[in-house]
């Protein structure tokens, strides 16, 4: 199987960032690059376009909680080092959708199913999810979702 376009794109910008001398952004790629690879071992089979795009949504949202914690103890510069990773990996992810085009998604699918309350959650976020899956929040969609059926 060929290799995904993400991956290739990913140790292509490596090369580059090696010959740029830029350590953060090769520590980052390489950092990817480990992920990648332990994922397609635990898989036992090579990774297709979807599951690097899941790796890569792991690792962004641990840089997320990671920025997030270390604001909280107060170490600022630890947080912008989480930061500057997050950037390289979002250069890699599917464009991200914003808050409102969620809501508009979540706003059609309730209108669509007549759901009207939290039981009809799960009809919803069977709908929506497949359609933000790597590109949105999916606790953030829960709480839209659940907010609106309230």
């Amino acid at each position: 199987m060929a290799e995904p376009q993400t991956l290739t794109d990913i140790k292509d910008d490596m090369k580059a960032a090696m010959k740029d001398r830029d350590k953060e952004t090769v520590a980052t790629l390489r950092m990817l690059i480990s992920s990648l690879n332990n994922a397609t071992i635990d898989q036992g089979d090579d990774l297709d376009e979807e599951a690097v795009v899941r790796v890569l949504n792991k690792e962004a949202k641990k840089r997320r909680e990671a920025i997030e914690a270390y604001r909280d103890g107060g170490r600022e510069e630890q947080a912008q080092k989480e930061e500057r990773e997050l950037e390289v990996i979002k250069e890699y992810l599917p464009e991200q959708l914003d808050d409102e085009e969620v809501e508009e998604m979540i706003d059609e699918i309730i209108e669509k199913t007549g759901a009207e309350s939290p039981g009809d959650m799960g009809q919803v976020m069977g709908q929506i999810m497949p359609k933000v899956k790597g590109r949105f929040d999916g606790s953030k969609v829960k709480d839209m979702v659940l907010a609106k059926l309230n």
